[in-house]
Order: C-alpha cells, then sequence, then structure tokens
C-alpha cells in the first residue's frame, strides 16, 4: 500500500497565525504569515525579540489550540481510508504531548499510533513527504523520493511539486497513486510499493506515538517544525 507521510505544523495546523498573534499582543507588532519570506523567523521581528521568537514553541497550550487548516481534517479522513497515512512532525519534548492530543482529537481515524516524530524524516520509509519546511523536502528529494511542499514564500526555492491547499493535495495524490484507489483513475507516474526506502530510512513501524523520543538540537533557524 502506498504511504503517505503528512507534516503537522503549517501543513496540517495552522501554526504561524497562532504564532504571530502571541509575538504581536508582546512586542506590539502587526507581523503576518504572508511577511514571513525565509524559514529565519528573527529576520521579521523587532530586533528586541530577535531569536527569542522561537521562546513561544516553548509555551504550554502552543501545539494545543491550534485550528486547522481549510479541509484538512476531511482530506486526511478520505486519504486514510485508500492510503496509508502517517503523521510525522519534529518537535521539542515540551511539545510531543500536545501534538498526541491534538491528533487524537482532530484525527482520530490516523490517531496516535501513527504519529511519528522525528526531525529526520528523510530516515521514514514512506512514497510521498507533504511538507512545508525546505530542509525537509530538500532531504526528502535526495532520498529518490517525491516531495510536495504546501507552498510557502520561504519554500519556493526547492524544486518540487507543491499545492497551494488540502484540496488541491488530494487531487495529486489521487493522481499520482491511482493503484491505491485513487477517484478518477489518472495515469500513473511509476510509484513503487512501499518506497525505495534509499540511504537507510527507517520504518514508519518502529516510529510510531513514541512520546519519549529526544528532541534534538536545532540548526539554522528552528528546525523543530
Amino acid at each position: 500500500m502506498t504511504t503517505l507521510l503528512i507534516d503537522m505544523d503549517s501543513v496540517i495546523v495552522d501554526l504561524m497565525s497562532a504564532w504571530c498573534r502571541r509575538y504581536n499582543a508582546d512586542w506590539a507588532d502587526n507581523l503576518t504569515p504572508a511577511d514571513i519570506l525565509t524559514w529565519e523567523w528573527e529576520k521579521y521581528v523587532k530586533p528586541e525579540c530577535g531569536r527569542k521568537i522561537y521562546q513561544y514553541l516553548n509555551e504550554p497550550g502552543m501545539f494545543l489550540h491550534l485550528d486547522p487548516l481549510p479541509h484538512a481534517v476531511d482530506v486526511l479522513e478520505r486519504l486514510s481510508k485508500r492510503y496509508e497515512v502517517l503523521i510525522v512532525t519534529s518537535a521539542r519534548r515540551s511539545a510531543m504531548a500536545e501534538k498526541d492530543a491534538w491528533v487524537t482529537q482532530y484525527l482520530p481515524f490516523i490517531g496516535r499510533k501513527n504519529l511519528i516524530f522525528a526531525h529526520r524524516k528523510d530516515r521514514v520509509c514512506g512514497d510521498l513527504l507533504f511538507d512545508d519546511a525546505p530542509h525537509n523536502l530538500e532531504a526528502f528529494l535526495r532520498s529518490g523520493r517525491r516531495a510536495v511542499a504546501m507552498d510557502y514564500a520561504y519554500n519556493r526555492h526547492v524544486p518540487c511539486l507543491r499545492v497551494k491547499g488540502w484540496l488541491e493535495f488530494e487531487e495529486l495524490v489521487y493522481r499520482l497513486f491511482p493503484e491505491s484507489g485513487g477517484e478518477g483513475g489518472g495515469e500513473s507516474v511509476g510509484a513503487t510499493e512501499g518506497g525505495p526506502c534509499r540511504g537507510g530510512c527507517r520504518s514508519g513501524r518502529d516510529q510510531r506515538g513514541d512520546l519519549g523520543e529526544e528532541s534534538g538540537a536545532f540548526g539554522r533557524g528552528d528546525r523543530s517544525r
């Protein structure tokens, strides 16, 4: 069965709007998601805030009450009936339980058993990654598999497939993987069963629902989202 790896932050849930609201309230600014043109948020906030912007990702409740992006829940439910869907998200340790609770509440048809915490998403076996982070998209492409970007200004330099929303993503999946039951019987583009898993990627079945996994150090900007 075709396996879809789906990111959470800014793909399933609207992290950026909540993040901007918290920052604006504290720093009397009017930052919007549209202002963020690169992965490094510290470039777009007041200088006196700087890298403190990432401290909001540690605040209690930050990830628990995020709104799903339009059509995300409905499309995921439909896709889960035709494909294996794994939620693959990186997280600081403080956010792991909140993300687990969010998936349990909003995506019970997927459930925490199919939630994987991983910074190296290219090491997780799957046929396709749907993500927004440039470093994740690039690494997955290097593994020889398909990466689809949720289109944002900060990832437009990555030469991959991209969509502007969930209905467009659903249509793309059915077209790429019709052998798994996609509507319309679109042309197959040579997907392989279970994905090639090049570069020593690990089976998602060995990583699901592990709330004890350590959330590692962060590189340029903040790669925990």
